[in-house]
């Protein structure tokens, strides 16, 4: 499983950018992706997550600026990121979860992209 994420930069503050990711591979149909983020110094925190049946969360850091959607391709998603603030710069990671059952169990699979960086200027 591959995932391919782009469209972070630079922006001042109160601009907008928009994330874009694919998973290429195989990935089982149900599955959820999400978008994640990392500030230096600080551990990686879940920004927003979609399910495949187009249910989403947000972080409370987020919610009411940036809205997770899953595209018409399968297996992508899209992160518009609003009124963005300085406490928004971090690298952002497009993630792929899904659990694969079989005889032996049903294992958790989690796959990662690149990061992309967002920096927000003041």
């Amino acid at each position: 499983v591959q995932l391919q994420a782009s469209g972070g930069g630079l922006v001042q503050a109160g601009g907008s950018l928009r994330l874009s990711c694919a998973a290429s591979g195989s990935i089982i149909s149900s599955n959820s992706m999400g978008w994640y983020r990392q500030a230096p110094g600080n551990q990686r925190e879940l920004v927003a997550v979609i399910t495949s049946g187009r249910s989403s969360n947000y972080a409370d850091s987020v919610k009411g600026r940036f809205t997770i959607s899953r595209g018409n391709a399968e297996n992508s998603v899209y992160l518009q990121m609003n009124s963005l603030t300085p406490e928004d710069t971090a690298v952002y990671y497009c993630n792929v979860r899904f659990k694969y059952c079989s005889d032996s169990g049903c294992p958790t699979y989690d796959y990662w992209g690149q990061g992309t960086q967002v920096t927000v200027s003041s």
